[in-house]
């Protein structure tokens, strides 16, 4: 399997997630299978079941992130040589030239995205179209809502 770029914020993140999966989450699950075992009858205990799915969910995710961990090249902004481009881990400011509204994203791995956080995955429509441009740059997007013209405002490597 190839590797998967990953911010140190963002595996920072999921390392952290891991030790709450593995630890406190992991034995509030076993205590909740104890807790329904001794209600009995295990063929119609509905909070056995319920725990049991939820220890299953929780095993799921952990294996997931440690797979994720596994496959993650761990990239810090600060060793990129970046000649003033837009690269991956950077934060890039935005103008929208039809509305003018600023716009402002992190360019993150595909597994820390969240647009609502503006972090905007390396694979999305937008971020594909701003790396490898610089400041003062327009480029034109073809997103799910239409076509976007925006001007690169700003740069940020941190």
């Amino acid at each position: 399997m190839s590797t998967e770029p990953i911010t140190m914020n963002g595996a920072k993140m999921l390392q952290d997630e891991l030790a709450s999966l593995t630890g406190s989450k992991r034995q509030e699950v076993i205590k909740a299978i104890a807790e329904a075992r001794a209600h009995g009858d295990l063929k119609e205990n509905a909070e056995y079941h319920a725990a049991k799915e939820e220890q299953s969910h929780n095993e799921g995710r952990i294996q997931e992130i440690q797979s994720l961990l596994g496959n993650a090249e761990i990239i810090d902004i600060k060793d990129i040589n970046h000649d003033n481009k837009v690269v991956f881990g950077c934060t890039v400011k935005l103008n929208d030239l039809e509305t003018d509204e600023k716009k402002v994203f992190k360019i993150v791995g595909h597994e820390e995205a969240d647009i609502e956080n503006n972090l905007l995955s390396y694979k999305s429509p937008v971020a594909k179209e701003l790396i490898g441009k610089v400041k003062n740059d327009f480029v034109m997007v073809n997103t799910p809502k239409g076509e976007k013209s925006y001007e690169i405002t700003a740069i940020i490597y941190k």
